[in-house]
């Protein structure tokens, strides 16, 4: 399967990385965005009803906004390590954690981005819909859920060997 390949400023550790390790990989600046993104939104709905003259009740949409908060935070620091691994932005504590994580499944002779049972055009398709889904999470939020083998990089930087057909 082709697969797209992109110039980037910084080593491209991952095309699509696995969900997990998104989240794994976050920095703190990460969840410092995600807990920025948890309080922006209900405190603005505050600021903007103490604006209003009315003074409206505002106990359920402060629970709500803290909820959007929530996840509109979670959204955007998963995104802002995405790009990490993409190589769009400065990636060096990401690319030694890879390297670790990567050579240590290959010496355990574990394949380097996972098994998974589902059929090759199952996990070609989970490929195809969720590379790049990051930048589309305002429409439809997409995670990769599944282990494939496209991922725009040669697992033989990780020490592992190409298999014999």
């Amino acid at each position: 399967m082709p697969e797209k390949v992109v110039e980037t400023p910084y080593p491209l550790i991952d095309a699509d990385p696995y969900a997990g390790r998104v989240i794994r990989y976050f920095r703190g600046s990460d969840y410092a965005t995600w807990a920025a993104g948890t309080a922006a939104f209900p405190a603005a709905l505050y600021f903007w009803d103490m604006a209003d003259t009315t003074r409206s009740r505002l106990r359920t949409p402060l629970r709500l906004g803290g909820l959007l908060g929530f996840v509109g935070g979670f959204l955007l620091a998963y995104q802002r390590s995405s790009f990490r691994f993409w190589g769009w932005t400065e990636n060096k504590r990401e690319e030694e954690m890879d390297r670790q994580e990567m050579s240590e499944r290959v010496a355990q002779g574990l394949p380097v981005y996972g098994d998974s049972d589902q059929p090759e055009w199952v996990r070609g398709t989970a490929y195809r819909n969720s590379a790049f889904s990051q930048l589309k999470f305002a429409a439809f939020p997409m995670f990769n859920l599944v282990n494939h083998p496209y991922h725009g990089t040669d697992p033989a930087k990780y020490g592992e060997k190409k298999k014999d057909s």
